[in-house]
C-alpha cells in the first residue's frame, strides 16, 4: 500500500475509472484548484501533445467499440462538474478555475477509458494534469522528494 501526500492509503494497483469518479465526487475546492493548476502547467504548455493523445484515445475508443462507455463517462462527469446538479466543490470553483479542472478531469477519464489501447506516454499525457490533484494517477511521477 502506498500513501499519498495527504496521508491517505490506497492500493497501488487501483488506477481505475471507478476510482477516478469516486475521487472526483469528493474532491474539495482546493483539489479542484490543484486540478486547474495541473491543466495550466501540463496541458496549456503542451497543447499539441495533449491534442495528439486525445485524438489517439478517441480513435482507439471508437475502434474498440468503447464509444458508448465513453459517452456514459462524459455524461456522468458533466453531471458532477457542470450541470445544475453539480457537486458543491465544483460549484465553488466555477468559472475559469472550474473549467480548467473540468478539462483535466475529462482528459484523465479519456486516458483511463482508452487504457491500454493507446501508448503509455499518450495515456500519461492525458492523466498528468489531474494528477496534480490525484497523485495516484501517475504514482511514479508524484513521489515525494
Amino acid at each position: 500500500m502506498s500513501v499519498d501526500a495527504e496521508g491517505y492509503g490506497f492500493p497501488e494497483h487501483q488506477r481505475t475509472l471507478a476510482r477516478l469518479m469516486d475521487d472526483i465526487r469528493v474532491l474539495s475546492p482546493a483539489g479542484v484548484e490543484r486540478a486547474a493548476q495541473g491543466w495550466d502547467r501540463h496541458a496549456r504548455l503542451h497543447e499539441s501533445a495533449v491534442h495528439d493523445a486525445e485524438k489517439a484515445a478517441l480513435h482507439a475508443i471508437e475502434s474498440a467499440d468503447r464509444g458508448p462507455a465513453w459517452d456514459e463517462v462524459r455524461r456522468n462527469l458533466f453531471g458532477m462538474t457542470e450541470s445544475g446538479q453539480a457537486l458543491v466543490s465544483w460549484k465553488a470553483e466555477h468559472g475559469d478555475i472550474g473549467h480548467k479542472a473540468e478539462q483535466a478531469a475529462f482528459m484523465a477519464a479519456l486516458g483511463l477509458v482508452a487504457g491500454n489501447l493507446i501508448e503509455k506516454e499518450k495515456a500519461n499525457t492525458l492523466v498528468r494534469p489531474l494528477s496534480e490533484a490525484l497523485p495516484w494517477l501517475l504514482p511514479e511521477e508524484n513521489q515525494p522528494g
